[in-house]
């Protein structure tokens, strides 16, 4: 494995990690913040071993598009990634009235929460099967 992927590996997990005790200290617009950035960075971790282009990007649709086009599976459904594409801006700067369309919630937290393990879990799976 490349270094700069197993770099990546590793700040996404610190992210869901950080998103999990945010959570459970009911910091949810933090949580959600680390939910955004473990997604983001398990699939570039994903993009850089395969040696795929990409510009630099936070968007999730985004990222997950050029996996796609390279045949490259992130089970995630449409929803999935555009409540993480809502979330990065509007709970980072709040600025211009970009506000969410929702308070940042317990329940919100535990979705993301869900979505962004699997999101990981998956990440792993495509890595491993290199080996």
């Amino acid at each position: 494995m490349k270094d700069e992927s197993r770099a990546w590996i590793v700040f996404a997990q610190e992210n869901l990690t950080s998103a999990q005790i945010l959570y459970s200290s009911h910091l949810y617009n933090p949580c959600l913040q680390n939910i955004q950035q473990a997604v983001e960075k398990a699939l570039k971790a994903i993009i850089i071993e395969k040696s795929l282009r990409f510009s630099k990007t936070q968007n999730i649709l985004e990222l997950k598009q050029v996996l796609s086009d390279s045949d490259i599976s992130i089970d995630r459904s449409d929803d999935e990634r555009d409540f993480l594409d809502t979330i990065y801006l509007p709970s980072k700067y709040p600025l211009s009235g970009v506000l969410p369309d929702f308070n940042p919630n317990e329940q919100i937290c535990l979705d993301g929460l869900k979505i962004a393990e699997k999101v990981l879990k998956s990440m792993k799976k495509v890595l491993d099967s290199d080996n």
